[in-house]
């Protein structure tokens, strides 16, 4: 029976996915974290 069939072949896709979705959200979520951090020191920063 060969490495390359059907089912083996969705299995490592779905595994692969799966960590390129954890990386995509691990990267919105600091692009997130870091707007709010933005947003916190413009509003206590004192405005001229």
């Amino acid at each position: 029976m060969g490495r390359n069939n059907e089912r083996n072949i969705k299995k490592h896709n779905d595994k692969l996915h799966k960590a390129q979705d954890k990386v995509k959200q691990a990267e919105i979520s600091r692009k997130e974290k870091l707007k709010q951090i933005v947003k916190k020191f413009n509003e206590s920063k004192p405005s001229n």
